[in-house]
């Protein structure tokens, strides 16, 4: 592997959002070759990002220069990236192209099942929206919900810890050495009746067996909209967060019940999971538009981690560690996907990468997972996808369902 670091700053995610946008402005206005330009810079700033590379070949096309626009469509095949452009008017030049049947089949075999995962259990409440999950001692998994803020165990009949009324919507979670469980929890749009408690957040620590609130760890009001999204346990006193809409990083003290920000707010453009290294040195973050990274857990510095050609790390959700390798849920690119990412022996790069699970018929935008033994457990079909512009859901959705699939 290469050893060259790239590091990312705020600056960075600036050039990517200024190039963006004035990609925007020139496809409203037509004026395509400026299109190309701003995509042109918006892929140097976020290298690899599938984004970028469709805003890319979209810009080729309209161009007059198709032939590039499918060379770029297929660099996103090599990551197994599809952004549906057979169902585009705009790719209709690339579409009468003689290496369009080519491409087209590899799509195709894109969207084939990759490997296989049980059904461990199921919820009956459609409108649940789950997101974080957590396995108990018995072996039962906890299931908090973003639509109605509820904490849920499953079994014969699912029991509810948690009503709403003690915190919100239920991101990440984990169990405290102690048996009791801490999440993160955030007001956001898409739960019900959310009311003037939109843009809080904070930490929860609950006693299982009565659903009792241990802790409450609320989020001073730095901006107008946080949600603390995912979380890890550091040590008896150590808690750190993702903050996924101001980009920052949170270390909390259980103790003195205070906040403290390890990496600034803008930092990141979407942090999402989180886990440490095996020395509990540095945190790995899976930055939703940026990649992964590695954090100092020390000063809050960042390295982004270097991936090689076939394997994208833009777009998960999910992060959990074992052994050497990382395993992700990967909701931002399509085709979803349930990934193990072989980390170097200095931690600083990804050296390889298999797919566990891929097109399943369980998929509707899995979310976050936890990891038993050699078993990873994950929600399979959270149903982010299908809120409307006014955060409704549709009828006729399946509840939450946890897929099992083999680590080893």
């Amino acid at each position: 592997m290469a050893s060259v670091l790239f590091l990312c700053s705020a600056a960075d995610a600036d050039e990517y959002r200024d190039a963006r946008t004035e990609l925007i402005a020139a496809y409203q206005g037509a004026d395509y070759p400026t299109m190309l330009l701003a995509a042109k810079k918006a892929l140097s700033a976020r290298p690899g990002y599938p984004g970028a590379l469709f805003n890319l070949a979209l810009s080729q096309t309209l161009n007059g220069d198709p032939a590039a626009s499918l060379r770029t469509l297929e660099d996103l095949l090599t990551i197994g990236v599809d952004f549906g452009v057979a169902d585009l008017d705009e790719f209709a030049a690339v579409r009468e192209l003689g290496g369009w049947s080519d491409y087209q089949a590899k799509v195709e075999s894109l969207y084939e099942p990759v490997g296989s995962a049980d059904v461990v259990a199921t919820h009956s409440d459609a409108n649940f929206v789950p997101e974080g999950i957590a396995i108990d001692d018995d072996g039962q998994f906890i299931l908090g919900s973003i639509r109605t803020g509820r904490l849920v165990r499953l079994g014969a009949a699912a029991k509810t810890l948690t009503e709403r009324a003690s915190h919100w919507s239920v991101f990440g979670m984990r169990f405290n050495p102690d048996g009791s469980l801490w999440f993160a929890s955030a007001a956001v749009p898409q739960l019900a009746e959310v009311g003037d408690d939109e843009g809080q957040t904070g930490l929860f620590r609950i006693d299982v067996a009565t659903g009792a609130t241990i802790k409450a760890a609320i989020l001073p009001q730095y901006e107008p909209a946080q949600v603390l999204g995912d979380l890890i346990i550091g040590d008896d006193n150590t808690l750190y967060a993702t903050d996924s809409l101001t980009g920052a990083i949170y270390r909390y003290y259980i103790d003195s019940n205070e906040f403290e920000i390890l990496v600034k707010r803008g930092a990141f453009g979407s942090p999402q999971g989180l886990v440490l290294d095996n020395k509990g040195d540095y945190l790995y973050v899976a930055d939703y538009i940026g990649g992964l990274f590695r954090v100092s857990v020390q000063d809050g510095s960042r390295v982004r981690l270097v991936v090689p050609p076939g394997i994208t790390d833009y777009g998960i959700d999910g992060l959990y560690r074992y052994g050497d390798e990382l395993i992700v849920i990967q909701n931002g690119v399509r085709p979803n996907r349930v990934a193990a990412l072989q980390l170097s022996e200095n931690g600083l790069a990804i050296t390889g990468g298999r797919v566990l699970a891929a097109n399943l018929e369980q998929f509707d935008e899995p979310t976050l997972g936890v990891i038993r033994g050699d078993e990873f457990y994950f929600v399979a079909n959270s149903h982010w996808n299908r809120f409307d512009g006014e955060n409704n859901l549709p009828d006729g959705l399946a509840g939450p369902i946890i897929l099992k699939v083999k680590l080893d």
